[in-house]
């Protein structure tokens, strides 16, 4: 038996079979609703139950609190209708169905591009057509059924010559990074699921954006960049990219590429942890270092992508700045080992 969720929104209806979250069933119906990690901890599917009743699943309390809960805020990647519902919440798109797919795939190029950071590059099946936005992820699908989340961190035309591009960290006591640091080669075979999220370019040619990165939150920030150049070379952007040490912006010669060739570009690095004497750029945390470059950011597009703590910093800080909810897009993930 299955229960109809309507989004009073604009009227959108579908159906969510048994036992089956809100999210999916939407996603089966080429339904786009904003989301992130899908388990709970992002709070990008935060949104309003109207009538009707659901069982909230399992999520952190910084995602949902007690008091949200109490006022009729649900997150759909983990909510189960017990009767039929009606929400209110952002459509992303509907009608246009980027089919999520379970595909085989071989890792092609693996390149050690920090002491904790290796690019990877999936290729894909040759019979298969995969589509995606720039900034989405895929799940790693693992021989257990255990799944690891990535961003993928080139664009659909670049993918479908060299593969998909990873950036995975290294897990300490991690289930799967540290197999990809000692034991994967090129040619092993993997599957993977997606295309998920909802973290897209979506400014407008004359709206300066605002790029905020933490760590390999970079992969997916570089997706929406190299995006946003291509619809327009002259897009305003400024981006942070916040890292514990030097070595940590580990893509650094890109970044001052793209320098040279887009004038409308600025970089602030910023390091936590900086261990080298003679760094000359900024220091602490990014989301001081984004406030203390403006006065408002009532007139921007934010993007920040990066554990949760980075991405809900960034949202308080530049929130307290006149930054506008609906104009923040983000990306929110964690590094915590899973077993």
């Amino acid at each position: 038996m299955g229960f109809s969720v309507t989004n009073q929104r604009n009227g959108g209806q579908f159906t969510v079979k048994s036992n089956e979250t809100i999210l999916d069933a939407a996603l089966r119906d080429s339904r786009i609703y904003p989301y992130g990690c899908r388990n709970g901890v992002c709070g990008a599917c935060k949104c309003s139950l109207l009538s009707g009743s659901v069982h909230h699943g399992e999520y952190e309390d910084f995602a949902l609190s007690d008091d949200e809960k109490q006022n009729g805020k649900i997150l759909i990647c983990q909510a189960k209708p017990l009767e039929n519902i009606i929400i209110d919440a952002d459509e992303v798109m509907a009608g246009q169905s980027l089919q999520i797919k379970m595909l085989p795939c071989r890792v092609g190029k693996i390149e050690r591009l920090a002491d904790d950071v290796i690019r990877l590059f999936l290729t894909l099946p040759k019979t298969q057509t995969f589509d995606f936005i720039a900034g989405q992820y895929v799940d790693i699908v693992l021989k257990d059924g255990q799944r690891r989340s990535f961003s993928i961190g080139n664009l659909p035309e670049e993918a479908r010559e060299k593969g998909l591009e990873l950036h995975i960290r290294l897990v300490p006591d991690g289930h799967f990074t540290p197999r990809v640091f000692e034991s994967i080669k090129e040619r092993d075979l993997m599957r993977f699921e997606g295309p998920f999220g909802t973290y897209f370019f979506q400014s407008e040619p004359e709206k300066p954006v605002i790029m905020i990165a933490g760590g390999t939150g970079f992969s997916p920030v570089k997706g929406l960049f190299e995006h946003a150049m291509e619809v327009n070379p002259n897009q305003s952007v400024h981006l942070f990219w916040g890292a514990r040490d030097q070595q940590d912006l580990y893509m650094s010669k890109l970044v001052e590429q793209w320098l040279n060739k887009h004038p409308n570009l600025k970089y602030t690095p910023v390091l936590s942890e900086c261990k080298t004497a003679d760094w000359e750029g900024a220091t602490g945390w990014v989301h001081d270092a984004v406030c203390e470059a403006y006065d408002s950011f009532e007139e921007f597009d934010v993007y920040a992508s990066g554990p949760p703590i980075m991405v809900n910093s960034v949202r308080d800080s530049l929130t307290a700045k006149n930054m506008r909810n609906d104009r923040f897009f983000f990306d929110s993930f964690d590094f915590a080992p899973q077993s």
